[in-house]
C-alpha cells in the first residue's frame, strides 16, 4: 500500500516524551506486510507493573483482543507485542495459533510468564499472521531496548496513519512528579466501541490495577469513545495503560483518595489528546469538526444524535466541499430517532446562527458562514430546546482521499 500525503491537520510539532522508569522499547522491521519500515514494537515492564485495559465490543474480534481479554484481569503485565500491517482477525484457529506462537516467542526471550504478555496486532483483516517471522527479530528488540525516543514506537504501530501520534502529561505528588505518557494509532474504521484503533499508555504511578481500570472507563468514554472517523467500529480496538509503579510516592489504592481524581484528570488529558489526533488523521480529512449537542432530554439522547450528525456521509461531504448546508444537519438529527422537535431547533456553524424556531435564522448570513465553512477547524451545535441534555462528538469531512485509500488498502 502506498503511502499518503501528510494531513493537512497534522501537528506543527511533535513532544518530546519523557522516559518512564520502568518501561523501556525498540522497533524492528519484520515484514509483516510493509516493506523498508519498522512494524513491531517490543515494550518491556519491571516486575510489579500493573495493567488495564478497554478493548473492542466487536462481535468480531481479533485474536490478539481475546488473547489480552483473558489475561487483563491477572493485572500484571511484564511485556507488549504490537505488529502493523496485519490484525490478525478473522484468522480462525490459525490465528489462535498465532497468538500463542507469539507470546512464546516474548516469553523464552524475556524469561517472564506468557500470560503477562499482551499482544495487539492491526491491519489488514482475513490475512494470517506469519508470527514465526517475530522469532526473526525478537533477539535484536530485546538486546536494543531503550527508555526512547518515543516517536519510534509511535511510527512502527502506523498503517494508513500519515502521521505519528503521541501525547504526555504530569502530575506531582508530595514534590514527586509522575509521568503519563501515550501513542496510538488511528486513521480509518474509526467509531470506537470502547477505545481506539490502538493505543498504549504508560505511568510511573504505583496505582493499584483495579482503581487502574476503574478510572479509565470514563476516561475513555470522554475521549475515544467521543470520536468518529467513518462510523466503522474496528476489530481490533485496544486502549491498554501500563502503571511500573517507580514513582517514589505511596501508592494509590482507592477512589477516595484525592490523588486518584488527579491522576484521572492527567490519563483524560492524554487520552482525549490522542483521540484528537486520530481524528485529525481521519482517511483523507481536510477539516476537524466538533459536533456539539445541547438542550436534549439527556446525555445519552444528546450523545446519539451528535453521532447521527458527525456519521452522516451527507453532512460529512458538505463540510468538505465548505458548504454551510444545515439542511444536512436537520436530516441528521431527524433521522437519529431520538426526542426532538422541529419547531424548537436551533443551529449554529461556529458562532453564527443559521437556524431557529424550526427555519432558516431570520439573520442569516451566507456570505459570513460560506468564510466560516473554509477554516479547518469548525464547530457545528444544535441545540434540541427540549431539556438539558449535551453532549460532544469529534468528527472530521469526507473527501476524494477516503476512496482512493479504501479503494486499494489491501494492494
Amino acid at each position: 500500500m502506498a503511502a499518503h500525503p501528510v494531513s493537512p491537520l497534522a501537528p506543527a510539532t511533535y513532544p518530546e516524551l519523557p522516559a518512564i522508569p520502568g518501561v523501556r522499547f525498540a522497533t524492528a522491521e519484520a515484514g509483516i506486510k510493509y516493506k523498508n519500515r519498522t512494524d513491531v514494537l517490543l515494550c518491556t515492564f519491571e516486575p510489579g507493573t500493573v495493567v488495564a485495559g478497554v478493548l473492542t465490543r466487536s462481535k468480531c474480534p481479533s485474536a490478539a483482543v481475546d488473547w489480552c481479554r483473558e489475561h487483563l484481569a491477572g493485572g500484571a503485565a511484564r511485556a507488549l507485542l504490537v505488529n502493523s500491517g496485519n490484525a490478525n482477525a478473522f484468522t480462525g484457529r490459525k490465528g489462535r495459533e498465532a497468538v500463542a506462537l507469539s507470546a512464546q516467542i516474548v516469553s523464552d526471550a524475556l524469561g517472564v510468564p506468557e500470560e503477562t504478555i499482551f499482544l495487539a496486532s492491526t491491519g489488514v483483516i482475513g490475512e494470517p499472521l506469519p508470527a514465526e517471522k517475530f522469532a526473526g527479530v525478537t533477539d535484536a528488540l530485546v538486546s536494543r531496548q531503550a527508555e526512547g525516543p518515543w516517536m519510534d514506537a509511535a511510527k512502527a504501530i502506523m498503517t494508513t496513519d500519515t502521521f505519528p501520534k503521541l501525547a504526555s502529561a504530569t502530575v506531582e505528588f508530595d514534590g514527586v512528579e509522575v509521568c503519563i505518557s501515550g501513542i496510538a494509532k488511528g486513521s480509518g474504521m474509526i467509531a470506537p466501541d470502547m477505545a481506539t484503533m490502538l493505543s498504549f499508555v504508560f505511568t510511573d504511578a504505583p496505582i493499584a490495577p483495579e482503581l487502574l481500570q476503574r478510572l479509565l472507563q470514563p476516561a475513555i468514554d470522554m475521549s475515544f469513545n467521543a470520536v468518529t472517523v467513518d462510523s466503522d467500529t474496528s476489530t481490533s480496538d485496544t486502549c491498554l495503560v501500563f502503571a511500573t509503579g517507580k514513582a517514589p510516592i505511596a501508592p494509590i489504592t482507592t477512589a477516595a483518595d484525592p490523588r486518584a481524581q488527579v491522576f484521572a484528570d492527567a490519563l483524560f488529558d492524554v487520552l482525549h489528546a490522542l483521540a484528537i489526533h486520530v481524528v485529525r488523521d481521519g482517511e483523507g480529512a481536510t477539516k476537524m469538526v466538533s459536533v456539539n449537542v445541547e438542550g436534549a432530554t439527556d446525555d445519552a439522547s444528546a450523545n446519539r444524535i451528535a453521532r447521527s450528525i458527525a456519521n452522516s456521509p451527507l453532512v460529512k461531504t458538505a463540510i468538505a466541499g465548505e458548504d454551510a448546508n444545515w439542511g444536512r444537519v436537520v436530516m441528521a438529527v431527524g433521522k437519529s430517532g431520538e426526542p426532538a422537535d422541529r419547531d424548537l431547533l436551533s443551529i449554529r456553524f461556529g458562532d453564527l446562527v443559521v437556524a431557529e424556531a424550526g427555519e432558516r435564522a431570520a439573520g442569516y448570513d451566507e456570505a459570513a458562514t460560506s468564510a466560516y465553512m473554509k477554516g479547518e477547524d469548525l464547530s457545528i451545535t444544535v441545540d434540541i430546546g427540549l431539556g438539558q441534555g449535551r453532549a460532544t462528538v469529534y468528527t472530521c469531512d469526507l473527501t476524494h482521499g477516503y476512496i482512493s485509500i479504501n479503494g486499494s488498502y489491501r494492494s
